[in-house]
């Protein structure tokens, strides 16, 4: 780990990650060895200074921040001194892969339908955990296919495929609430337009839902199930027996959270991601007239209070409020500008008033004049996806990204694939057979080099963008790397991990330097041909240990 000047935030990151505790300081001098410390869950790797057993730490004391011995073993103390010591553990290599690892999975999808395999991520920094996600899949009838324009199309067997993380602020609850019901309300709207389109098959050119009526179905599900969140809950708290219960009702309300959703159609091979907040979906696909490199495609776009498009929005549907937007946030607070819940943002005066007065709420912003001014309707974006090509589709929650580029991003998932020949099989053990193709074999065209190298090429296997200011709201020089002024360049990352997901989030913390900055939730899923068994089955090599739990 090199040094550098750390920010508040790493300061606070930190705390997520270690032991801490308080302890009065009587003395300038700093007695570290003789102090006592509070118990780890995972305690770091100790040496002996004298008679004590003592660790490596990071020590905050008086706005300082430094490197230190602490002691291992005492009683637990705490302190009301106002100028507390604060000591933070920092975890051995392998206690930061097990933390890494504690929530990862990884599922093969051996249907025949253009999905081989998604690779699942979290690492919490809140506790609990604000970010969550969500993966659902749907068998169609053959007579219930997506649009592909054909004039007679012939019934096929197809399936729905949804993966969505979940950006939770202020609390977990709205993200949990999503993860609960999001899809399910998607599904129900997507539902009912293809029913309505085969009802007027004989009048329609074809008897599927057009494009636009399917992003619109999608959109009436985000909005309904805002509804649901944010105002009928309000209905259901009046009606509530207990203070208790109302705050139940009322708690995804009250946090927030932003939504990324995909929906894959097999039959149609569209892919479409429906964002509302500044989670982001990239694609990466190889581009064989260009050495074979890959290339990252954006398929959603950051909805902020900085981002153009929504200033230019919020302004137009609020002329008369100078501080609609204020320094890149809503009423000068908020930072995304879509999202579930927040009902604070959309609430009217009144009702808050209401709620304050019978649970205890707080008050109603100072800005608040025209509510809503955030909105859960998503920004839905249709791509085609080539499993013959071996595409891939990264989503992940904005910690993600405020550390890597889209084209790092990428470049480290191709680079993953050609040193992780994971294999094509049934038993979601990923041991090859006599009849299993590697993906490296079927993206790339070779063997591979064998999984484990943690010894990357100078570069990544991506084409770079000649320009990267910041287009559409995209994030081009990573804030993070800018604030801790992290070195460039590929060298700094690491290839060491099974799971893809997990491969970025380690990388995205500083790959050979390690840091801890947000609630991390990161999707991979990989297309591609492969063959048809039915079941959905964990990879047990790239899945921390537990029973196996399939989420599609």
């Amino acid at each position: 780990m090199y040094l550098r000047q750390f920010s508040i935030a790493a300061i606070v990151s930190v705390v997520a990650s270690g032991v801490w505790y308080y302890q009065a300081t009587p003395s300038p001098q700093r007695d570290l060895v003789n102090s006592p410390v509070a118990a780890s869950a995972a305690q770091p790797s100790t040496h002996t200074v004298g008679n004590a057993q003592t660790s490596r730490g990071l020590i905050v004391e008086n706005d300082q921040f430094f490197v230190g011995e602490l002691a291992s073993s005492g009683p637990i103390t705490k302190s009301a001194d106002p100028q507390p010591t604060t000591q933070h553990a920092m975890l051995a290599p392998e206690e930061a892969t097990q933390k890494l690892r504690r929530l990862e999975e990884s599922y093969q999808v051996p249907r025949g339908r253009g999905v081989l395999r998604y690779d699942v991520v979290q690492l919490a920094s809140n506790n609990p955990i604000e970010d969550d996600h969500a993966e659902k899949l749907i068998e169609m009838s053959p007579s219930f296919n997506a649009t592909n324009g054909n004039q007679n199309p012939q019934p096929t067997a197809s399936d729905w495929m949804f993966w969505s993380v979940f950006d939770g602020h202020a609390g977990w609850t709205t993200s949990a609430k999503l993860r609960q019901v999001l899809t399910s309300f998607v599904a129900r709207e997507l539902s009912s337009a293809y029913k309505s389109a085969f009802t007027q098959g004989s009048q329609i050119p074809s008897p599927y839902p057009s494009p636009t009526a399917i992003d619109a179905a999608i959109k009436r599900g985000f909005l309904k199930c805002d509804h649901s969140i944010v105002h009928d809950s309000v209905t259901a708290a009046q009606k509530a027996n207990t203070k208790s219960a109302a705050a139940s009702l009322l708690a995804p309300a009250l946090s927030g959270s932003c939504a990324l959703l995909s929906f894959y159609d097999t039959h149609s091979k569209e892919f479409r991601v429906a964002c509302t907040g500044d989670s982001r979906a990239v694609l990466g696909r190889r581009d064989a007239n260009n050495h074979g490199l890959w290339t990252a495609q954006p398929l959603s776009e950051d909805q902020t209070g900085g981002t153009p498009s929504e200033m230019a929005r919020l302004r137009a549907e609020h002329p008369d409020e100078e501080y609609v937007v204020s320094h890149g946030r809503i009423l000068g607070n908020l930072e995304p500008s879509r999202a579930f819940g927040d009902a604070h943002y959309k609430w009217s005066r009144d009702i808050q008033e209401q709620i304050k007065k019978q649970w205890f709420g707080r008050n109603p912003l100072t800005l608040l004049k025209t509510p809503p001014y955030v909105t859960a309707e998503p920004v839905v974006t249709t791509t085609k996806v080539m499993p013959e090509k071996g595409d891939f589709v990264v989503l992940a929650t904005d910690g993600l990204w405020e550390m890597l580029t889209n084209e790092e991003v990428v470049g480290l998932v191709g680079k993953w694939l050609e040193s992780n020949p994971v294999h094509v099989t049934n038993n979601g053990l990923g041991t090859s057979n006599t009849n299993s193709k590697t993906w490296t074999q079927s993206f790339l065209g070779s063997s591979g080099s064998g999984g484990g190298d943690k010894t990357p090429s100078e570069s990544l296997p991506v084409t770079r963008p000649q320009e990267t200011s910041g287009k559409s709201g995209q994030r081009s020089s990573t804030i993070r790397r800018q604030q801790w002024d992290i070195r460039a360049g590929d060298e700094r990352f690491v290839f060491e991990d099974q799971n893809a997901a997990t491969h970025l989030v380690r990388n995205a913390l500083g790959g050979r330097d390690r840091d801890m900055v947000d609630d991390l939730t990161v999707e991979v899923i990989f297309f591609g041909e492969g063959e048809a068994s039915g079941d959905v089955v964990a990879n047990v090599g790239a899945s921390a240990p537990g029973p196996g739990r399939p989420k599609l």
